[in-house]
């Protein structure tokens, strides 16, 4: 079969959706990566693989509707012209767009998968409450040509089903998130001495930086010998931490050491990672940390809930509830005996759940590949 994989970053071709593109590839069909450019060496990456890449103009970020136009139109096009037997789209825009387009282009086999509702769910009142009731009935419009919709966690179908984005009997398959390589991210012990605690994040508020951060303060006043590390890109946008508030947070002790290129080195030289995040599809960084070997502290919300089993390979927080993720982050200091067996079942829980090569064939399954 031909198949097309629709995405919003190109790179994510590679560094998400990688390991599924080689299952489709190595089972014996033609692969096409359709996405913006965004990084010179994606098209080599992606030949290097056997998928041939595709450019195309979606905007991954903005609600500029003539620049929405213009990505639908160049999909409906790239769709005739490579004429795949199946589509799989991820990310908002390219569900939505790329599914409609599908449907217009005549493709039979339309597939979408859902890995996080993101800014516009956050809150259904309000200026962000109009937002929302846009995007919903935006997605209704380009699921409604989905032959079955993908969910990374069962809370997302089902807020999709109770708000009528997708009718109650639209066929859904639950993945599990998007996977991660055992082999990729080998675990290794916790290390030895004074604690060093990780977040790895875009700053942005509803990833719970601003939690972790202020946590992180009033733990290293009482503990200056742990560590607190915040790793990722600085975000601009409606949701961004201020760059006054990220130097308070230095001065407090956190490390704030801005993105990496590869997150192996800092998940080797944790010994707990964080990530209070307010929502999620699956939190691909929790995925890294638990095939590494670290135990976890995360908010009881959708997607995370699904990384921890309480008590044994980690602990859950309420969301924004700083003092309860300072508790919880503290247990980790008082008990560092826990560290190494909580992270031994974290990784166990890993190759159970969330084994990309498990992931990978759920949704070849569910596309009749």
């Amino acid at each position: 079969m031909k198949i097309a994989i629709i995405g919003g970053y190109g790179p994510s071709l590679i560094n998400f959706r990688g390991p599924m593109l080689r299952a489709m590839k190595n089972a014996g069909h033609e692969v096409y990566g359709i996405a913006p450019l965004d990084s010179p060496d994606v098209p080599e990456k992606l030949a290097a693989m056997g998928i041939k890449f595709i450019e195309a103009p979606i905007q991954r970020k903005g609600m500029n509707p003539l620049k929405d136009l213009v990505a639908l139109f160049a999909l409906i096009k790239i769709l005739r012209q490579t004429k795949p037997d199946a589509v799989l789209s991820y990310t908002i825009k390219p569900v939505i767009y790329g599914s409609i387009a599908a449907k217009l282009a005549g493709v039979k086999n339309i597939y979408s998968m859902i890995t996080g509702l993101g800014y516009a769910f956050g809150q259904t009142s309000g200026k962000r409450g109009l937002l929302f009731k846009l995007v919903k009935n935006m997605y209704r419009a380009g699921l409604a040509c989905n032959n079955t919709v993908m969910f990374q966690n069962p809370d997302d179908r089902d807020l999709f089903k109770n708000t009528s984005i997708i009718p109650q009997d639209k066929v859904t398959v639950i993945t599990n998130g998007s996977g991660v390589d055992l082999g990729h991210y080998a675990s290794s012990p916790v290390p030895q001495g004074d604690p060093v605690f990780l977040c790895i994040s875009r700053l942005l508020k509803e990833k719970g930086v601003r939690e972790f951060a202020e946590a992180a303060v009033r733990l290293k006043k009482k503990y200056p010998q742990a560590r607190f590390r915040l790793v990722g890109p600085h975000d601009h946008g409606p949701d961004s931490i201020s760059d006054d508030l990220i130097a308070t947070w230095q001065n407090g002790g956190v490390e704030c050491v801005g993105p990496v290129d590869d997150v192996r080195e800092e998940l080797k030289n944790c010994s707990i990672y964080v990530l209070p995040s307010y929502r999620e599809g699956t939190p691909r960084s929790v995925l890294e940390a638990m095939a590494s070997g670290r135990p976890i502290v995360t908010t009881d919300t959708t997607g995370c809930r699904e990384t921890v089993r309480e008590g044994q390979n980690g602990f859950m927080v309420p969301v924004k509830d700083i003092a309860a993720l300072e508790q919880a982050m503290e247990k980790f200091i008082l008990q560092p005996e826990s560290l190494q067996y909580m992270g031994d079942a974290s990784l166990e829980y890993a190759a159970e759940k969330f084994d990309v090569n498990k992931v990978n064939a759920t949704i070849m399954q569910a596309m009749g590949l």
